[in-house]
């Protein structure tokens, strides 16, 4: 690399013998090893909602009602999941398992037209009149339905009359293939098309199988799981006012609180779908069960996520006050499990069972509330597969399939709607030298005091313009191309925006990122809105004018779109590496634990490389190696 500088460097006019380390000048740590970390954390706990107070019952259910309306229409329904919702969706019965004093019944199901999820239903032998019917979902477990403690459960609620439904979960079990795996919701974020919807008309599938059976008393519906499965269960629960119990365990907490602990309980793709954070957060999720019974769970020993000891408490703090409002303290219950591990093990399962049993079996001394032992009844992964149509679809066809007629015609001012869509700001910029050394001096920009970039600008005399490097690979990975920017006589500022080099997070950055897209924000918005500002500031600083080298895809398509939003401050563009066209981030299977900043919600909706490079100025855009 130094060799390659040298080479850069041969000739130029104004340093004399010796010739700056550019690589080492870049290198240097401006940010603190924590300070991107930081500063998100911050900024989700200022950003997240808070739980309103109401003085009474009705005021509330005025206000809850509102709410599941937004969480639908503006989070989970969005573009054609609102078209799948209505869709008819086709249950096909296929073969039964006989059982000790139950039935396991094997089905199939679309969640959205031609993508099929498998299930199971453990039916009692004997059914006579109306019964409780519990949904029972799986977390991230890989065999799904076969796992042995859901089988269990599932056995044991059967063996006492009910109903139990266990649908497999999308990238689990059955259908775990890549194109299944939850960072390929984010496909369908990018055509703008609610990924999490998929998610979601699962669950109301599944709960209107277990509703429509002749058997099922449509006043005792309930829904557990762990983990992953806690998840769908307070997610359908608090969405669906059929669900009459939930008992949602070890799977989820307040947004505040998993920004806080970041390691255990950043969750996944469909557990932070864009924008939620805009409308509410679990706390809101949880009162929205009032005044129906509702059972937390959560293990004080839990090495995975959702730890009893700080994720249990916010919940109950902010959910019990809405509870009071119906006299209903009594229906919002924690149980703390300490056994080792991330576990739905026989003492959850007995606290299950005496939840329903107080609500389902009110004064019934027959009930039993303890495990009954049917180890002996667990069966393998195979015994209980389900036999798939040869053509599915996955959440990766899917997206596909939507990309294909996009992007639609921009209605009104491009630019705007661009603005909208990747939801940039205008940020002020607030400088601070942060030291110098030969031609570089280091600077914090601090962003509408949010986020702090790091930039190194480098100059030799009186430069007559200025160009704003960065890379996917960080602004380190510029010093050959700053070293011949100079060279030519240009002033270099090396920039890593928001996610890039050292803005990155110290840990879990992809879910923080995804995470600030709950909150309303954009991660491609705020790179493009710290490239904007920077642009902005060096004008204001120096005569000239300003242009942006970019290398990589997606860098390049923060340039880019910087470029198209401020054609004043940005005189030109050249992205080296970049896409053709978005339509390649769904071509390729690019997944959002890779690549958070390239799913932005509905940006191919209505622009692509073309439709961008038009609003920037095409004569000003120069694509090098593109791909």
């Amino acid at each position: 690399m130094k060799a390659l500088i040298a080479v850069a460097l041969a000739g130029a006019c104004c340093w004399g013998a010796d010739e700056p380390d550019i690589q080492a000048l870049l290198s240097k740590e401006i940010l603190g090893p924590r300070q991107s970390t930081v500063e998100v954390q911050a900024y989700v706990a200022a950003h997240t909602p808070v739980m309103p107070r109401f003085g009474s019952a009705a005021e509330w259910q005025q206000y809850a009602e509102r709410l599941r309306t937004r969480v639908l229409d503006e989070v989970v329904l969005r573009g054609e999941a609102k078209r799948w919702r209505d869709a008819p969706g086709r249950v096909e019965w296929l073969g039964t398992i006989a059982g000790d004093g139950y039935r396991i019944r094997k089905l199939r199901f679309e969640a959205v037209p031609g993508f099929w999820v498998p299930a199971l239903l453990y039916e009692p032998e004997e059914l006579k009149g109306k019964v409780p019917a519990v949904l029972n979902v799986n977390g991230h477990e890989g065999d799904g339905k076969a796992i042995p403690y859901i089988q269990a459960r599932c056995i044991n609620l059967a063996k006492r009359g009910m109903l139990a439904l266990n649908p497999e979960w999308i990238g689990k079990g059955e259908i775990s293939s890549p194109g299944y795996q939850h960072t390929r919701l984010q496909q369908l974020d990018l055509c703008g098309t609610s990924g999490v919807g998929v998610f979601y008309l699962s669950l109301k599938r599944s709960l209107d199988i277990l509703a429509a059976h002749e058997h099922a008393d449509a006043q005792r519906l309930a829904v557990t799981g762990l983990s992953g499965g806690g998840w769908q269960t307070i997610m359908i629960s608090s969405l669906d006012p059929r669900v009459k119990l939930t008992n949602p365990v070890a799977g989820y907490s307040s947004f505040v609180t998993r920004a806080q602990f970041p390691e255990p309980d950043l969750g996944d793709s469909e557990q932070t779908p864009s924008d939620l954070a805009t409308v509410a957060d679990y706390t809101h999720l949880t009162a929205l069960m009032a005044p129906r019974p509702t059972l937390l769970t959560y293990n004080a020993r839990d090495n995975c996520c959702f730890r009893a000891d700080y994720a249990a408490g916010p919940l109950v703090r902010e959910a019990m006050p809405v509870f009071g409002l119906f006299h209903a303290g009594d229906k919002l219950r924690y149980h703390l499990n300490f056994d080792n591990g991330h576990n739905y093990g026989e003492d959850n399962r007995e606290a299950l069972y005496g939840m329903i049993g107080d609500f389902f079996y009110p004064g019934d001394q027959k009930f039993r509330r303890s495990e009954i032992p049917v180890s002996s009844e667990i069966r393998t992964v195979a015994q209980l597969a389900v036999e798939m149509p040869a053509e599915t679809a996955d959440l990766h066809k899917l997206a596909l399939a939507l990309s294909r007629e996009l992007p639609r015609k921009v209605e009104g001012d491009a630019r705007v709607r661009l603005g909208k869509v990747v939801r940039a700001k205008r940020y002020s910029v607030e400088a601070s030298e942060a030291g110098r050394q030969g031609p570089a001096v280091n600077w914090r920009l601090s962003m509408n005091r949010s986020f702090t970039v790091p930039a190194v600008e480098l100059a030799e005399g009186t430069p007559k313009s200025s160009v704003i490097v960065l890379a996917d690979a960080g602004r380190t990975s510029m010093a050959a191309d700053a070293a011949r920017l100079l060279r030519e006589g240009k002033r270099v500022i090396a920039v890593d925006p928001f996610y890039f080099g050292e803005s990155r997070m110290a840990t879990k950055d992809w879910l923080f990122a995804i995470l600030i897209a709950s909150l309303g924000e954009r991660p491609l918005g705020i790179q493009v809105s710290q490239v904007a500002a920077t642009a902005r500031w060096l004008q204001g600083r120096h005569a000239g004018s300003v242009e942006i080298l970019a290398d990589g895809p997606r860098t390049g398509l923060a340039a880019l779109v910087a470029a198209a939003l401020e054609p004043k401050a940005i005189a030109g563009v050249t992205i080296r590496n970049g896409m053709r066209s978005l339509k390649e981030i769904i071509e390729k299977d690019l997944s959002a634990d890779k690549t958070p900043e390239l799913f932005c919600f509905g940006l191919l909706e209505t622009f692509d490389i073309d439709q961008l490079s038009a609003l920037a100025g095409r004569d000003k855009v120069k694509l090098e190696n593109s791909r």
